[in-house]
């Protein structure tokens, strides 16, 4: 059976058409499903004939919330969501002043190996479909009660490791008979692979490139992010460079500061010089303790930002939200598949 969801609009009419339908009906069930119904019965403005044919036709993806975790710090909410074939996924909903922000995976764990990341501990399952990603927003919107504004592709998986599906989402997603979020309300975080940074350039597209860097050096990259020895940090950056000339668009760096580790004037003073001639920003992220990782949170937070002030460098440092309910990514997956092997084993 087909999954109907994941159809743009144009692939949605073309299906009731062949199924003898009039071409209004494709936008009609489009709307239907970016509301985030739960069954073909829903859809009241169609004949119940029609809704029985695509139950028989076609899937309806509905994920069930496995576990729910909402910070009393700060109202952050952590969803671990089952799907279909019983695999687990996150999305965080984010409060912020600015609208609310919702971070969600591309994929069923990662294989990308970052060695102070929970999501790749168990490697990667399967890449999500792109009713997978759209239902992690509609079905937090829809079960906090909360307006999304904002989405951040930064959950579990890699994007550009799953860039096709990824695009078909940034479509279905930004749509306005969709959910209508526009791409400068939507980040793409990769870990560096720079084939699909190249792609985006050349689509041109709106939204704002994260880039998880982590160290401006090869040899430190390397020994945390096992990504760097297929796409070396120089190569990297020049990407980046490409990527800023192509688009005019401002890149995002995400730094997680790591105690000992990248922490480093000099590593602060080479972010600077690989960053000359684009305006970029850099994200100074406080790490969370992972249990799985030895690496510890860096105590050079302030002096690294102020270094890269020193060089014009715009330097934030993120706030950090969810402490207190695993909201550090795939940490909650993580729990949850111990906590299974241990039923099954006990």
């Amino acid at each position: 059976m087909r999954d109907l969801k994941s159809m743009t609009l144009p692939e949605m009419t073309n299906a009731l058409k062949a199924m003898g339908q009039p071409a209004f009906r494709g936008k009609q069930v489009f709307t239907w499903l970016h509301k985030g119904v739960t069954s073909f019965d829903e859809m009241t403005n169609l004949p119940k004939d029609l809704r029985d044919k695509l139950k028989s036709e076609f899937t309806l993806t509905v994920p069930k919330v496995a576990r729910k975790q909402v910070s009393r710090q700060d109202g952050t909410i952590k969803y671990l969501w089952e799907l279909a074939d019983g695999n687990c996924i996150e999305s965080v909903l984010m409060r912020y002043h600015h609208g609310n922000t919702v971070c969600i995976s591309s994929q069923v764990g990662c294989r990308m190996g970052c060695a102070f990341c929970a999501s790749t501990v168990a490697g990667k399952v399967r890449d999500l479909t792109p009713a997978e990603m759209l239902d992690q927003v509609l079905f937090t919107q829809l079960d906090s009660g909360l307006e999304i504004s904002n989405i951040v592709l930064m959950g579990i998986g890699e994007p550009m490791d799953n860039l096709d599906t990824v695009l078909r989402f940034l479509e279905l997603v930004n749509h306005p008979d969709g959910m209508n979020i526009g791409m400068r309300h939507i980040s793409l975080s990769t870990c560096g692979v720079i084939p699909g940074i190249h792609r985006l350039a050349d689509l041109g597209l709106q939204l704002t490139l994260s880039v998880s860097l982590h160290a401006p050096d090869s040899e430190t990259r390397s020994k945390i992010m096992p990504v760097n020895r297929a796409y070396d940090v120089e190569e990297l950056f020049d990407a980046c460079h490409d990527y800023f000339k192509k688009t005019g668009r401002r890149i995002s760096f995400e730094y997680a500061m790591i105690d000992g580790i990248n922490d480093q004037d000099w590593q602060a003073d080479l972010i600077a010089a690989k960053l000359k001639g684009m305006p970029g920003h850099v994200n100074l992220i406080p790490l969370n303790d992972v249990v799985e990782s030895p690496f510890k949170p860096s105590k050079r937070i302030a002096a690294f930002q102020k270094r890269l002030e020193s060089h014009g460098i715009t330097a934030t440092v993120r706030r950090s939200l969810g402490g207190d309910i695993d909201a550090s990514c795939g940490q909650l997956r993580r729990k949850a598949m111990e906590e299974a092997e241990k039923g099954e084993n006990g």
